[in-house]
């Protein structure tokens, strides 16, 4: 998925998390409300050659844009300078909204961005092994140290950015992180090597991507058309809807009309941020029920499926925990974020899509075990009483994952990100021949002469992204692009997996 940090200037600057591959130049001259403009930050994945990226997790603990006026002190993007946690590996497709500062018109020279804490699962699909205990075909956490500096500045174009007074346009910085080149061949991570992270700005149309941010509803203030929620970092913020906002996956037991009154204290909700407003609201285009308060449910990537003999009706699975839509600052206690979890979808489990509005194609279900395949993202809902304690030697070396284990009697299956180079076209599919990324171990071989290729079924719901035109037409063999999209079991005996495409992206650059 390509997830995006968002930075937005208008009097306010937002920032908020994006993920992708590619490097594209945008404009540089915005204007703004005479309080700020709103700027939006991206950022990207891409795995280092040899070793299979599971999870990369980071701090930004620091962004300031440094005016051109002498003397100017440099202004923060981040709100009471609360440190956020990142995960680059969920970067590849979707965007995450994640903070607002004021800033005031006028020009400015330079982004610096400071990061610390990283921590990096990984899957050694190289032919040897590594540190002290990662052997071959194993997974294993580290700790990676940052070589040289931890901030870094970027001051070529976009720069220098003008930020005028009068215009409501917001303003979004992608920043591209590319894992290949910045996780060193030993695993420690250099930010400031060359082409290891770029800036470009996010276009405003006719796609802006501000990306979505998760937390627990704190209030609800109907007369206003606006709620509150808390993230996952402690950082809150008010939700602005309208009639053009829509409502997904909120039960029948919450509300009978989709609409601001299906919104409760307690449930944890994802808002797909469509703008910002005065004072750092953001203006919600779609509002998704994730859980109720008392609840406890985690997002992660399935690696391995258990063999048989499994207790009759029910199916084991080892998946590696993403914050995911789940995140929030209550119900990930005692879930850690990169570990490996071994879940048991129980006899008699629920299967359904989290589909965010999206018309699938038809044929594609997700109903029962057989439907279940490594590379699905599933978000799971944890039984009661059914979690175990953690262990693992937690992050500071090398060594085997966090684990944990639990019982499931609910699987929706989420978005999935590939990355790869379309190898056929035959619309309204493409074959996408399939880059490693963060992809694991236990892939199942079907009998097809290459298992890393990929049916992608496209249909008028799909956006496209960099493409001349933004549509299918636009596409051609030796394209690399990022799919975001549903995975499913191959159509037949030894076929490609599917994909149902919410979206594909080009990346001009090619590869990683």
């Amino acid at each position: 998925m390509r997830k995006s940090f968002v930075l937005l200037f208008v009097p306010v600057m937002a920032l908020a998390l994006v993920a992708g591959c590619g490097n594209t130049t945008y404009p540089k001259i915005v204007s703004s409300s005479t309080s700020g403009v709103p700027v939006s930050l991206t950022m990207t994945d891409d795995p280092p050659s040899g070793v299979q990226v599971l999870f990369f997790q980071v701090s930004l603990t620091a962004a300031s844009l440094t005016p051109s006026t002498s003397g100017a002190s440099p202004v923060s993007l981040l709100s009471n300078n609360t440190p956020i946690q990142v995960d680059v590996t969920q970067l590849q497709a979707l965007s995450a909204f994640l903070s607002t500062a004021n800033v005031t018109a006028g020009t400015y020279d330079s982004l610096s961005l400071t990061f610390a804490n990283p921590e990096l699962v990984i899957f050694n699909a190289a032919d040897t092994s590594l540190g002290s205990n990662c052997a071959v075909g194993s997974i294993c956490q580290l700790t990676p140290t940052i070589d040289n500096s931890a901030t870094v500045s970027f001051s070529s174009a976009p720069f220098p950015l003008t930020i005028s007074s009068g215009s409501t346009n917001p303003l979004g910085l992608l920043v591209d992180f590319h894992l290949n080149t910045v996780i060193q061949s030993d695993l420690s991570v250099n930010l400031g090597v060359a082409n290891g992270i770029s800036v470009g700005e996010l276009p405003a149309t006719p796609h802006p991507q501000f990306g979505s941010v998760t937390g627990e509803v704190e209030n609800v203030t109907a007369s206003s058309n606006e709620f509150t929620i808390l993230t996952g970092w402690g950082r809150p913020f008010t939700i602005s809807t309208s009639s053009s906002t829509t409502y997904d996956d909120f039960p029948a037991s919450a509300c009978s009309t989709a609409g601001l009154s299906c919104v409760a204290s307690g449930q944890v909700v994802q808002v797909q941020v469509t703008g910002v407003a005065s004072g750092g609201v953001l203006n919600a285009g779609q509002v998704t029920f994730v859980e109720a308060g008392g609840t406890q449910t985690v997002e992660g990537t399935i690696i391995k499926i258990v063999p048989a003999p499994t207790p009759a009706g029910e199916e084991i699975v080892q998946m590696i925990l993403h914050p995911g839509k789940a995140e929030n600052p209550v119900t990930t206690t005692g879930v850690p974020l990169g570990g490996l979890a071994t879940v048991t979808f129980a006899s008699g489990a629920t299967y359904s899509i989290d589909n965010n509005g999206f018309t699938l194609p038809s044929g594609l279900s997700f109903t029962g075990t057989p439907d279940v395949m490594v590379g699905q993202n599933v978000t799971v809902t944890v039984e009661n009483g059914t979690l175990s304690s953690t262990n693992g030697p937690g992050w500071g070396g090398w060594g085997p994952p966090r684990t944990l284990s639990f019982t499931t009697t609910s699987v929706e299956l989420e978005p999935s990100q590939l990355s790869g180079m379309i190898t056929a076209l035959n619309s309204p599919d493409f074959t996408l021949a399939f880059n490693l990324g963060p992809w694991f171990a236990g892939w199942p071989t079907p009998a097809a002469a290459n298992p890393f290729t990929f049916d992608v079924i496209t249909s008028s719901g799909t956006t496209y992204q960099g493409f001349n035109p933004e549509s299918f037409t636009g596409l051609a063999t030796q394209d690399f692009v990022s799919v975001n999209g549903w995975l499913f079991p191959p159509a037949t005996t030894g076929g490609p997996p599917q994909i149902a495409a919410e979206q594909v992206e080009l990346h001009s650059g090619g590869w990683f």
